[in-house]
């Protein structure tokens, strides 16, 4: 008989796929069993996925996906293999668990958790020109005063961009924090609009800052942490991976501070599911186990970048950077993505009137509308 190779698709590459690589090298070594790693682009799962399973087939053994909604429907429609009683779910955060089961049953296993908790910045930098990470509003709002005055800098805040979701993330700690955790979940579920007088005040402070050129033009995403490392930048709103990114010459010269008076953090998850079309149920389920473990996840975590979701993985495997996101996420409320729990036609609106907003924060009403139109729009099915 042929000896088994796994295939497993997900959507990481570059330095996150080198660290996924270590994860997999480690099942090999352990089992025997070969895998084979494939990177994928979100239209290659999104679209590619659902395709396969349509044609009643899947290249992929073992998938992994951020989205527990697409996660849900696959499985109400029959592809995915049912894994309930086969990881311990006390092992993970509730919430992780409960968004992939169906009707009851378990259908993903938790991997990886991320968070956009805050504000990054260069120490040395910082150390330099004698400023401190701020606590409450006012301690930010004296920084982004001193920030635009040192000779150098271009604008307090990098604005990334490239891809639609930097400037959302941005906008969404402000719903959050000088709003409510409350009033994103209730954007998410419909129940308000963009228009609602209590979300407006939070997007008035935001083009307020904008208005005061706080914000850098946006550019693209990941060029914007080489102006930032350069000094050309002060702070910049960014998720925990960026402690992994590249253009980060030296992870030990990295601070973090949360979005002041925090109430609460966007995280999120990755998701291992087996398609039902897998011929190597045995060996697939064997692999799934294997990533939801701690072992596995501990390799990830001491690479940096890479929240557990497994309880069993202990606090001295990550790195200080991580350490200090992971400590901040356990005092205040996790709250899904916003764009992502209302996905659709909504999520690219939302991405294009943020660019707006960004050049012209006079349009604020406008921009609003928009958004609302499309939140109800997408929410109805429309």
């Amino acid at each position: 008989t042929k000896p088994v190779e796994l295939v497993v698709f997900s959507l990481w590459g570059g330095s996150e796929e080198e660290n996924f690589l270590k994860a997999l090298e480690a099942f090999t070594k352990k089992t025997g069993i070969k895998v084979k790693h494939v990177h994928q682009t979100t239209e290659g799962l999104k679209i590619g996925l659902p395709s396969q399973f349509a044609a009643g087939r899947c290249v992929a053994d073992v998938v992994i996906v951020p989205w527990p909604a697409d996660i849900r429907s696959w499985a109400k429609e029959g592809h995915l293999v049912d894994l309930t009683g086969l990881i311990d779910e006390s092992k993970y955060p509730k919430d992780f668990v409960e968004m992939v089961k169906v009707n009851g049953r378990l259908y993903a296993a938790p991997f990886k958790m991320w968070s956009k908790p805050g504000f990054w910045y260069r120490k040395s930098f910082f150390e330099k020109h004698g400023l401190t990470p701020p606590k409450t509003w006012s301690e930010f709002l004296d920084l982004l005063e001193k920030l635009k005055k040192i000779e150098g800098v271009e604008a307090p805040i990098a604005s990334g961009d490239g891809v639609g979701w930097p400037l959302s993330d941005m906008a969404e700690a402000f719903i959050i924090n000088r709003g409510s955790p409350d009033l994103q979940n209730k954007l998410i579920a419909g129940e308000i609009t963009f228009t609602d007088p209590a979300v407006r005040k939070c997007f008035e402070e935001l083009a307020d800052l904008l208005k005061k050129g706080y914000f850098s033009e946006p550019d693209e995403w990941t060029a914007q942490i080489d102006k930032l490392w350069e000094g050309k930048y002060g702070i910049y709103f960014m998720g925990c991976w960026m402690t992994v990114m590249p253009q980060v010459k030296d992870v030990n010269d990295l601070g973090f501070f949360p979005f002041p008076e925090a109430k609460g953090v966007v995280a999120g998850g990755d998701w291992v599911v087996i398609p039902k079309y897998t011929e190597h149920l045995k060996e697939a389920k064997m692999l799934l186990k294997f990533l939801a473990g701690a072992e596995a996840q501990e390799i990830m975590v001491r690479q940096g970048g890479f929240l557990a979701t497994n309880f069993d993985v202990p606090a001295e495997a990550y790195k200080p950077a991580d350490k200090a996101v992971v400590d901040f996420m356990k005092t205040v409320s996790v709250v899904a993505d916003l764009d992502d729990a209302i996905g659709g036609e909504f999520q690219l609106k939302f991405w294009d009137q943020l660019k707006l907003l960004w050049v012209e924060p006079e349009a604020l009403d406008d921009v609003l509308k928009t958004i609302s139109e499309a939140q109800m729009a997408t929410l109805k099915g429309g």
